[in-house]
């Protein structure tokens, strides 16, 4: 039987009046790459700050990593990453100090963050770039550096949000390569994203539209499904029954 890193059910948020999350229910395995995708205002923002343990559900369960996500929040964020658009480096630490700043801050002890830096600059081919101060990297080394970053602990999740934003395609395709690689070590990896073309990338992909989950399987199933050609006339299909914008 599968693993479950992420599971909720009937998983709610209101803010007042306003619904933001709408009874979302699904399941997310061991090791896949799960594409979390919406319009602004959708409602993915919100979904994603209570699977982090940052914002409480109204109603509904929902766990991460087997804890639960309203009543063992801190649980939850010892054991995920995560990684926004915004990046989670500190700009005037260098390379290496910023994979010792969050080794440490994960709890792991100096000799297998020495091992484990080590092995990360290597496999970035950053090794030239070790004293060198994060800000002057390019805007693609800063991505795999901040994601190396967030998985640096071996989570049993790590939440992307739209990693990839301003990147050139070539950049981006390399930044997926890692993704891959950890979803081969037995990570889970939880992604929004902007460009539909990384949406086929993903093991399976749901859809929300004004707080609910529209549409949810494989990629081929859903352009299939939609009888469309591509996943950017799927999102555009559902995207245009939306009636709230952000």
């Amino acid at each position: 039987m599968e693993e479950k890193v992420i599971y909720t059910e009937k998983l709610t948020k209101r803010f007042g009046n306003f619904t933001a999350v709408d009874q979302i229910s699904f399941e997310v395995a061991k090791g896949e790459i799960f594409g979390f995708l919406g319009a602004n205002g959708a409602g993915k923002t919100t979904a994603m700050r209570m699977l982090c343990g940052l914002s409480r559900p109204t109603s509904g369960t929902g766990s991460v990593a087997g804890f639960d996500i309203a009543h063992q929040p801190e649980k939850v964020k010892r054991n995920i990453g995560y990684m926004s658009q915004k990046f989670s480096l500190y700009e005037d630490l260098k390379v290496w100090e910023n994979l010792r700043l969050f080794g440490g801050i994960y709890g792991l002890k100096n000799k297998e963050i020495a091992v484990k830096t080590d092995a990360i600059l290597r496999e970035l081919g950053l090794k030239k770039e070790r004293e060198s101060l994060v800000k002057s990297l390019p805007l693609g080394w800063k991505q795999k550096l901040s994601f190396s970053v967030s998985i640096f602990h071996e989570p049993k999740v790590v939440f992307l949000d739209e990693p990839t934003s301003g990147v050139d395609p070539v950049t981006r395709r390399q930044f997926w390569e890692l993704i891959y690689q950890a979803s081969e070590r037995g990570i889970t990896l939880f992604v929004t994203t902007h460009y539909m073309d990384e949406a086929e990338y993903c093991d399976r992909v749901s859809i929300m539209v004004d707080g609910r989950i529209e549409a949810l399987d494989s990629p081929k199933t859903l352009r299939h499904q939609f009888q469309a050609s591509n996943m950017d006339e799927v999102f555009q299909q559902l995207a245009r029954k939306a009636t709230r914008i952000e």
